[in-house]
């Protein structure tokens, strides 16, 4: 619980700064938790939810709206950044849309992914086909990441960032609830204060 704690802390307080990001994921949390109670009804609906409304919105925050410079409250460089960040970084990110985003294409042209999906016939059976190759898509991300964290940094590190992954819809909606609210206040961006006393509050649960 204390590395899950320690890696929601550094994904917040280095990427979460604009409202507008926030925002987005709040929205991006709010229909992951409703892909997940799809899985129990067509999971491929629950895949085509996930990847069009909660994936998007989601990397639309970090790519769009998030500052990429020098981050001058954590006193940190973008690079470094990127270079601590334990899951999916930007780059990595960029590979797995890229995936992603070509898949439909792929499927299109080549019907049933050569043996790998069932050959679709009409739209319905397409957007399906795409559903399924991007369920397949979210889950062998998911295990590939985290085997590669085991021989990387461990089993507990790898265990800890899956169990991130897994929950952040509902962390997420814990952390930027107010965040439209916010900026609708004129509030883009959280400040130095703000990280500061959220910082205190880590710091004082970690120690309990």
């Amino acid at each position: 619980m204390q590395t899950l704690r320690v890696q929601r802390w550094d994904d917040h307080r280095y990427y979460h700064h604009c409202r507008i990001n926030q925002s987005l994921h709040l929205l991006s949390a709010i229909s992951f938790l409703v892909a997940y109670a799809l899985l129990f009804i067509d999971p491929v609906w629950a895949a085509l939810v996930a990847w069009l409304v909660s994936m998007t919105s989601r990397q639309a925050g970090h790519f769009f709206f998030e500052p990429l410079g020098y981050d001058t409250i954590n006193q940190a460089s973008h690079e470094h950044k990127e270079d601590i960040k334990v899951g999916y970084n930007l780059r990595r990110k960029m590979v797995l849309l890229g995936i992603w985003a070509l898949l439909p294409l792929v499927i299109y042209m080549h019907p049933g992914l050569f043996g790998l999906l069932p050959t679709h016939e009409g739209w319905y059976g397409y957007l399906r086909a795409i559903g399924t190759a991007w369920l397949y898509l979210g889950v062998g991300a998911l295990l590939f990441r985290t085997l590669h964290l085991v021989l990387l940094k461990g089993p507990l590190e790898a265990l800890a960032w899956m169990t991130k992954i897994l929950t952040d819809p509902l962390h997420d909606i814990y952390l930027y609830h107010k965040a439209p609210w916010q900026l609708l206040q004129g509030k883009r961006y959280a400040t130095a204060a703000e990280l500061a006393a959220e910082a205190e509050q880590f710091v004082v649960k970690n120690a309990r």
